[in-house]
């Protein structure tokens, strides 16, 4: 028997119960798994309610006791309070919410959230379960990398041909409709040219590829990743992965690379999206819809904004007619034609109403209002003083997920809706991967 057995052989006898850390070993795993699934939505949906359940039912039978061994004191109260501050201002816009009885079905599905976001904690609370994690990730984001870059070049993601064919093979349906495929206009890689979220998936997770290319292979491997997944960003990206992805690279390189050389690097890459942009007729269009944003009349920015400025408008228009707890969390699209600045007039999407604001602080203001934008900011406020009072050694095993989920919730940029099932559990999770890994326990090692 291994000492590590008799250890918790000797746990179980003197507790009558397992500590529930020895059932979380699994948890790196888990959150991997969740995220590699990400390409079916379903199938990761259905992960992370497992890992939920899993996560209720083992601290159910250990009566809650032993949770040191799972996550720190400060790490249990920081995600508990990052959930929190996402969940709260929810639940409060629910009461007088456009369609109220959605919104507290809403509210109350998503205390799902809470204990697998425990879960992803604890799997980034010691040495062995960071490195998995965040390795994971990494891999993840290459192997999502060397995908699209085949596509760049045959016009066909391997990885999403292997998944449409499994799906045809199931349901006799493909992933995609033909109205789907036609309307695609940039690199779908392996979410698909009906889920067209590669870029800014590969953006929010980038820093944990860079920060493990960097540590592996220096210099050179840092620059090499970065330029292979700028390379698809640029294609496969809107304008606002283009950014987050820009912040990323600025605040990983300069510790690693120094600010000369950073500034070299960057404007390479500078250079490089104009050469693209002349050989790829899509990457062209996205620099010349920007291009207008110089002209001095509304119209131009507009064009620039593919229409963000008219939703921004009626986001304003929503905070100050509901400016207390908002029009209810994901109530943006039915309070849309009541407060549409250009009613009558066809958008810049096409038909229909906007689902959401598109801008993370308008989003907040127009769907929880000012009680949420509160709360949010609290939240902020809590994370940034857990980094702050962290010591070096934290904040280096913290690095790769403070820097992706800084760069997620980056206000000066347009953003996916954070109350929408996809986008508000990436954001969660990584909120936890922070909290967990920044405030590890006492006995894991400095480094992971």
């Amino acid at each position: 028997m291994t000492s590590s057995m008799m250890n918790a052989t000797a746990s179980t006898e003197a507790t009558g119960r397992a500590l529930p850390a020895q059932g979380w070993r699994w948890a790196p795993h888990w959150v991997l798994a969740f995220v590699a699934l990400w390409p079916a939505p379903g199938y990761a949906e259905g992960v992370m309610v497992l890992g939920a359940l899993a996560a209720i039912v083992l601290l159910l039978r250990a009566r809650f006791r032993g949770g040191g061994t799972l996550l720190s004191a400060p790490a249990w109260a920081l995600t508990s309070a990052l959930f929190f501050a996402y969940w709260l201002p929810q639940l409060i816009s629910s009461f007088d919410a456009v369609d109220h009885g959605r919104a507290f079905r809403e509210s109350l599905v998503d205390l799902r959230y809470l204990p697998f976001l425990w879960l992803v904690a604890g799997a980034v609370a010691d040495a062995r379960g960071r490195r998995i994690t965040f390795i994971g990730l990494a891999v993840i984001v290459g192997v999502w990398t060397l995908d699209a870059l085949v596509e760049i070049v045959f016009d066909t993601s391997p990885l999403f041909w292997g998944i449409d064919a499994i799906k045809q093979a199931i349901s006799g349906r493909p992933m995609c409709t033909e109205a789907q495929l036609a309307a695609a206009d940039r690199l779908g890689g392996i979410l698909g040219p009906c889920n067209l979220k590669l870029g800014v998936v590969l953006a929010s997770l980038s820093p944990f590829a860079l920060y493990a290319a960097g540590r592996r292979f220096g210099m050179a491997g840092w620059i090499v990743a970065a330029a292979l997944v700028g390379i698809v960003i640029v294609f496969a990206g809107s304008r606002a992965s283009w950014i987050t992805y820009a912040l990323v690279l600025a605040f990983s390189g300069w510790r690693l690379l120094g600010w000369k050389k950073l500034v070299g690097v960057l404007l390479a890459g500078a250079a490089a999206i104009v050469v693209i942009s002349l050989t790829s007729p899509e990457v062209g269009k996205r620099i010349e819809r920007t291009m207008h944003a110089m002209q001095a009349s509304g119209s131009g920015v507009d064009s620039a904004l593919s229409g963000r400025a008219r939703i921004w408008g009626a986001a304003l228009c929503m905070a100050r007619e509901h400016p207390v707890n908002g029009v209810g969390a994901r109530g943006f699209r039915e309070a849309f034609p009541d407060c549409d600045p250009d009613a009558g007039e066809v958008a810049a999407w096409g038909e229909g109403p906007a689902f959401h604001a598109h801008q993370i602080v308008l989003e907040i203001l127009s769907e929880t209002g000012i009680i949420g934008l509160l709360l949010w900011l609290a939240g902020a406020a809590l994370a940034w003083r857990a980094w702050r009072y962290a010591d070096e050694e934290a904040r280096e095993c913290a690095r790769p997920a403070m820097l992706a989920l800084a760069v997620t919730v980056f206000p000066l940029n347009t953003h996916l809706a954070f109350y929408a099932t996809f986008w508000g559990g990436l954001t969660l999770m990584l909120a936890a991967l922070y909290a967990g890994s920044l405030l590890a326990r006492t006995e894991s090692p400095a480094k992971p």
